[in-house]
């Protein structure tokens, strides 16, 4: 492309388009219909140009241009509690809902991985012994230590938010790192299935792995479930950098960041829930039974949103993406 030549035969256009975005009064018909197209006509000029004679002064007075052209033709747009419920009931469940083909089963081999690994060092002395001395072991899993404790050292809604922020933390981690190929994603569930996995050794070797479950089974069924969609759907968005499928790479990163992005303001709302519950539930004076129950409710609970809400709106074509509207514009580029 000859970039001169090109510049001299759309330059009329676009200071036309100039002009137009630059009128203090409201625009006749005609007019308007003359910026839609003309701002059409400057987003696949900047197309061309971007893909044929990257020029970075021309690129960045057409690319000012072209945002201003939009915002006026589709106009500005406030958040309100419409989108709020529209996350909540469609855009969030049906996000994790057409997930589940990777968090399913990362919950599943996961599970396996923390009852191999829980198995493995609660049968063999000489693992035990590497991880701490035998005098902190019985410390850790003594009636009232530290396993037990761990729970109420700390006032309630401290504890709580102090879980919260750990654990929300770590699953943002999964889905923003999911783009590097997956494997920070399989290390950071890795870590948390060996945290799990020697939990259930030590106080199975101590004869106390029922104590254990009731105290880890109230929180950890919503909390394992949260840490699972991060990571599966981390996983998906790694799969996506290397099969974008029928889509360019870089509209389907987009499409599907996007969506984990919503996936984890909603994971927060989940593990702050779960949070709670580790941090008034699992610590309180209620029967065994009775907190194990909270926990098992407040999982089904979770299920029941994701597979009914969510499964609904996803037949319905909700990806979870935010609204056609509001995304980037497609623009043609040069073959």
């Amino acid at each position: 492309m000859d970039l001169d030549v090109f510049v001299s035969a759309h330059r009329a256009e676009w200071d036309r388009l100039d002009a137009l975005l630059g009128r203090q009064r409201r625009l006749t018909g005609a007019e308007a219909d003359e910026l839609v197209a003309l701002y059409q006509r400057t987003a696949t000029h900047l197309s061309l140009i971007q893909s044929s004679a990257p020029d970075p002064q021309l690129t960045g007075r057409l690319s000012q241009l072209v945002a201003r052209a939009r915002s006026a033709v589709t106009g500005t747009r406030r958040a309100s509690w419409r989108d709020v419920t529209r996350f909540l009931t469609h855009g969030f469940p049906a996000a994790v809902y057409r997930s589940r083909h990777w968090w399913v089963p990362t919950a599943l081999l996961s599970t396996a991985v923390a009852i191999v690994l829980g198995w493995w060092i609660g049968t063999h002395p000489e693992v035990q012994s590497s991880i701490a001395a035998p005098s902190d072991l019985r410390e850790l899993t003594r009636p009232g230590g530290e396993y037990e404790t761990y729970y109420s050292s700390h006032p309630a809604t401290s504890f709580a938010a102090q879980v919260w922020t750990n654990n929300a933390q770590a699953a943002a981690m999964c889905l923003v790192l999911g783009a590097f190929l997956c494997l920070p994603v399989v290390w950071i569930l890795f870590q948390n299935m060996l945290n799990v996995g020697v939990g259930i050794g030590l106080m199975s070797s101590a004869g106390r792995l029922d104590t254990f479950l009731g105290l880890i089974l109230p929180h950890g069924l919503l909390e394992l479930t949260a840490v699972f969609v991060a990571a599966g759907t981390g996983l998906r968005l790694g799969w996506t950098v290397i099969d974008p499928g029928p889509r360019s790479r870089r509209s389907a990163l987009a499409e599907e960041g996007r969506a984990a992005l919503g996936m984890a303001i909603g994971l927060a709302l989940v593990l702050f829930v779960s949070g709670a519950i580790e941090g008034f539930v699992t610590p309180s004076g209620l029967p065994t039974w009775a907190r194990i129950g909270i926990g098992i409710a407040a999982e089904l609970l979770f299920l029941a949103y994701v597979y009914i809400l969510g499964g609904r709106a996803a037949r319905a074509g909700e990806t979870g993406d935010v609204e056609e509207a509001e995304r980037s514009a497609s623009v043609p580029t040069a073959a």
